[in-house]
């Protein structure tokens, strides 16, 4: 299918003046929130992998470095390389149509990895682990169409004075589709397994790739910026690289927000295994209690950060990215304190305020790369700000978290006598075997019922054993968190140095 082109459009004396945007202000409202939409979906898909961790991670039995690639690497290989190349078609090309078409995509490869199981080909037998690898390539291919074309749909939507609140509401994406994702994904795994909640929540964005494309238009491209802004018939790939190259503060900003996506993407991958390991929770509880409600403190964090933004942005241009550095800065106590807590409710809402605090930075990201670069280069400039992000930041932050978490498991193991043989996968098991027991006759085994429940796993163990399983998981699991937690410092550092540049480098 050949995607329409888009021709840009030069604004007159009787074109409607940028300070309005393009179409009614009922009209951008609802293109908007189609946009916010697409990006929740987009973060369903993504981040429900973390939620229903430890059900998943006890079937297809895979250690926690296996998990972090799987998280990680697995999505970010294909969701990296292919940003590019599509951002640039969407410099000339409709871009709802590109999104539309991605969302349907990645869509169909969510229902994919909830079929994900042994396949035996000829004499051999590929391992459920490496079809959902594919799987979840797959939904990365996919989602690399989406945000590009949006950030660059939004700058033609809305005025440079209110495209801060307006990249801040779409950037509620990222923490609403967290939260869908475990008010349904969790409950949904406890009661009808892991699968079930990949079919449920993967299946509507195909519906939802049809009212986009049917509902809303595609704008002329620089609408809303001022008259006297340059309108070259074609830039090349080597001439928006070279614009790029010329603004230090996108350079900043994206060095940044590639460490806090680091930091993000590890601790969001670990955070359901770490609640449910240290706390004796399903999938369903932790997802209820506290992932839910930090990701609902994230979006409502990352709304006001972009309304901040907008009200200070004109007396102080560098607003959005000092906002961003304060934020991640007051996360980390939050984060140690919801890390180290032995109660619940403290736990609960140190991560949410964490939450409330950090998600800023998101907004800030896609507004300083909106801000810095014509109207030419935009879909490009937020596809390298993503290639970089996502490959360092998703692939690499979640894999590290496995390696320092499977490393301190490592260490535990050798330092005690019970625990010979023993492996992450089997401690995995035994936890869920026992947490799903728990949940069934409302009250933890106990006495002869725990050594004849792990009696009854594919690898048994004994109740020494699992005692050990108990303590390790949690500690190893915990010191993974709080060693990429303090890592957000550098990133708070980035965010001031890209302030320091932003009001020589804004184009608009």
């Amino acid at each position: 299918m050949r995607l329409p082109e888009v021709k840009f459009v030069d604004r007159d004396a009787s074109t409607t003046p940028p300070a309005a945007g393009f179409g009614t202000p009922g009209y951008r409202a609802y293109v908007l929130n189609m946009l916010l939409l697409v990006y929740v979906l987009n973060f369903v898909d993504r981040g429900l992998l973390a939620v229903v961790a430890r059900p998943l991670k006890a079937e297809i039995e895979i250690s926690d470095t296996a998990w972090g690639l799987l998280t990680g690497f697995g999505f970010a290989l294909l969701y990296t390389t292919a940003g590019i190349p599509i951002a640039r078609l969407a410099e000339t090309r409709n871009r709802v149509w590109i999104m539309a078409v991605c969302l349907a995509f990645w869509s169909l490869m969510t229902v994919a990895s909830g079929l994900a199981a042994d396949i035996a080909v000829g004499g051999f037998v590929i391992s459920g682990f490496w079809v959902l690898l594919v799987c979840r390539i797959g939904v990365g291919l996919g989602e690399a169409g989406g945000t590009p074309p949006a950030n660059s749909l939004i700058a033609d939507y809305f005025p440079p004075r209110r495209r801060p609140a307006a990249i801040g509401y779409y950037a509620m994406g990222v923490t609403l589709g967290t939260l869908l994702a475990n008010l349904v994904g969790g409950p949904v795994a406890d009661w009808f397994g892991w699968r079930a909640a990949f079919l449920i929540l993967g299946l509507p964005g195909v519906a939802v790739a049809v009212v986009l494309v049917l509902t809303t238009r595609e704008p002329p491209r620089g609408y809303t910026d001022p008259p006297h802004m340059p309108r070259p018939a074609e830039v090349s790939l080597r001439d928006g690289w070279n614009e790029l190259l010329s603004r230090p503060a996108y350079w900043w900003m994206t060095a940044g927000a590639t460490i806090a996506a680091f930091c993000g993407y590890a601790i969001v991958s670990f955070q359901a295994l770490y609640l449910q390991r240290s706390f004796d929770l399903t999938a369903g509880e932790a997802a209820l209690q506290f992932s839910a409600p930090a990701a609902a403190a994230g979006a409502l964090g990352t709304w006001l950060m972009g309304q901040t933004a907008s009200a200070l942005g004109e007396r102080t241009p560098g607003a959005v990215a000092w906002l961003a550095a304060a934020g991640l800065l007051a996360a980390i106590p939050f984060y140690f304190l919801a890390f180290t807590a032995s109660s619940l409710w403290v736990c609960a809402v140190s991560l949410s305020l964490a939450y409330f605090v950090k998600y800023g930075y998101i907004g800030a990201q896609f507004t300083i790369t909106q801000g810095v670069v014509s109207m030419r280069v935009r879909a490009t400039a937020t596809a390298v700000l993503l290639f970089i992000v996502n490959l360092v930041g998703y692939g690499l932050g979640p894999l590290f978290a496995g390696i320092v978490s499977d490393a301190s498991f490592a260490r535990a193991q050798s330092q005690s006598v019970v625990a010979e043989g023993l492996t992450r996968s089997m401690c995995d098991a035994a936890q869920q075997q026992v947490t799903d027991a728990s949940r069934l006759a409302s009250t933890p085994p106990l006495g002869a019922e725990l050594p004849a429940l792990l009696a009854e796993l594919p690898q048994p163990i004994t109740a020494v054993q699992y005692g050990f399983c108990l303590e390790a998981n949690a500690s190893s699991t915990q010191f993974s968190m709080l060693l990429i937690t303090s890592l957000y410092v550098l990133a708070a550092l980035a965010f001031v140095a890209s302030a320091r540049r932003l009001r020589h480098d804004l184009q608009v």
